[in-house]
């Protein structure tokens, strides 16, 4: 199954050294059966689109923590194709939410990565400040978070990631 991992750039340079990376406390977000009963309407794509978006906004979650020393303000997603058996779908935690068992993701597994675009770093950095306020409904706030989510994110293949890491 395509799982979408939010991440850092930091998880990337793990991912690049290591040829695997941890998913934070083990989460990421799929197109599963309880996403696809939700639209009545849309393909496959749309629905994924959104599975991944939810994990764009978990990048921000991830950056809101203020521990990642490089590019503190660009969201990151990575696309893999994880094993059935290693997945297990949380409708209680969200629709498209999954858990990891192991957590462990091989760079084998990984199909592509999405980063932020520079001109992004803006409404990303304004997000990240906002995020826990729009969670509580704040509307300002969450017009914020959907300026970032919004925004343009740059595709990688995975044979790119080298290349990314050492030159962004």
């Amino acid at each position: 199954m395509r799982v979408y991992l939010p991440a850092t750039f930091n998880m990337l340079v793990e991912l690049n050294e290591n040829s695997e990376f941890f998913a934070r406390s083990g989460w990421g977000f799929a197109s599963t059966q309880a996403l696809n009963e939700f639209y009545t309407e849309g393909d496959e794509e749309e629905i994924a689109y959104s599975a991944f978006l939810e994990a764009s906004m978990a990048s921000l979650r991830l950056l809101a923590i203020g521990d990642e020393p490089h590019f503190p303000r660009r969201r990151v997603v990575i696309s893999a194709d994880i094993d059935d058996a290693q997945i297990t779908p949380m409708p209680d935690m969200g629709d498209p939410v999954v858990k990891l068992d192991p957590a462990r993701v091989s760079l084998d597994d990984v199909v592509c990565v999405h980063v932020d675009v520079e001109e992004s770093e803006a409404a990303t950095a304004k997000a990240i400040e906002v995020i826990d306020t729009a969670d509580l409904g704040d509307q300002d706030a969450e017009l914020a978070v959907g300026d970032a989510l919004d925004n343009f994110m740059a595709y990688y293949d995975v044979s790119e990631l080298p290349f990314l890491v050492e030159l962004l």
